[in-house]
């Protein structure tokens, strides 16, 4: 038996001894004897938290980007001068100048950092597209673009490709990253923009319809309709799943709906977390 290991370097929260939390997500994966970064936070945290868990980011044989949002690549620059070169797996979308609409009118800019772009370029590593579903490692599988089927899942936010505002982001470098064990699948979720049910459903397609044993991650329910929260765990009760840990962008009622329907099943999930899962 292999032990899979997820520890969360950064999050909004901390949840241990001199641990910061700051908004973003990035996770440590150690799977099958390998060594994997998924996403990077911000940037301010990464190096300082990773040393005190003990996470050796200079051991990392891959990188990952859920999407090309700063609070999930500010810290790319941090991460490649860390580590040796390594591959960098990222939809092309992700390197797309990416603006948030406030509320009153403006924008501001929200995409890949230019520092953490030119980290990439400059890296005598490889940037491999994820145009589909990519195989980082035997088992282990990023999505690439996931499918939008379900009705009450439309990305939509104020999200766009221009500081005008004029042409919305259909996010299409949105991915997540997903793994098998004894138990079932396991997925791990950037911000899952092309929405959690969706994503579900497409790595149960991909992964031959197995059991859905753990998703970890952000969920992107933070603006959600009390209809949309609804009909997601609706739709999360129907495709079984295990264990839940909402976190980053799921939003406060949203998770406190999901505790709520799944007391038994629900796990923080924060700065200093760790999750074990075992494969055969």
């Amino acid at each position: 038996m292999t032990k899979i290991r997820i520890t969360v370097l950064v999050e909004n929260t901390a949840g241990g001894p001199d641990l910061l939390a700051e908004h973003g997500l990035a996770y440590w994966i150690e799977y099958q004897g390998r060594r994997v970064l998924f996403d990077c936070g911000q940037g301010g945290v990464l190096a300082s938290n990773a040393y005190k868990l003990r996470v050796p980011l200079r051991e990392s044989e891959a990188l990952v980007l859920s999407h090309g949002h700063y609070d999930h690549t500010g810290g790319v620059a941090e991460a490649l001068k860390s580590t040796r070169s390594i591959p960098v797996y990222a939809h092309q979308a992700a390197f797309a100048r990416k603006f948030m609409r406030n509320r009153d009118g403006t924008a501001r800019e929200i995409g890949l950092p230019y520092f953490s772009d030119k980290a990439i370029r400059e890296s005598s590593g490889r940037w491999i597209p994820t145009s589909q579903p990519t195989t980082v490692f035997d088992g282990l599988t990023v999505t690439g673009p996931v499918p939008r089927l379900v009705d009450f899942e439309a990305p939509g936010g104020p999200f766009f490709l221009d500081e005008a505002c004029t042409q919305p982001d259909p996010l299409e470098d949105d991915q997540s990253l997903f793994f098998d064990t004894a138990a079932g699948i396991v997925v791990l979720l950037g911000c899952a923009h092309s929405g959690i049910i969706n994503t579900l459903r497409y790595v149960g397609q991909l992964a031959g319809h197995r059991p859905i044993r753990a998703v970890i991650g952000g969920m992107h329910l933070i603006a959600a309709s009390p209809e949309r929260i609804t009909r997601t765990i609706e739709e999360l009760q129907r495709i079984g799943v295990e264990r839940l840990a909402p976190a980053h962008c799921t939003g406060m009622p949203a998770t406190v709906a999901l505790w709520n329907a799944f007391p038994d099943r629900c796990l923080t999930c924060h700065t200093g977390s760790s999750f074990k899962f075992t494969a055969e």
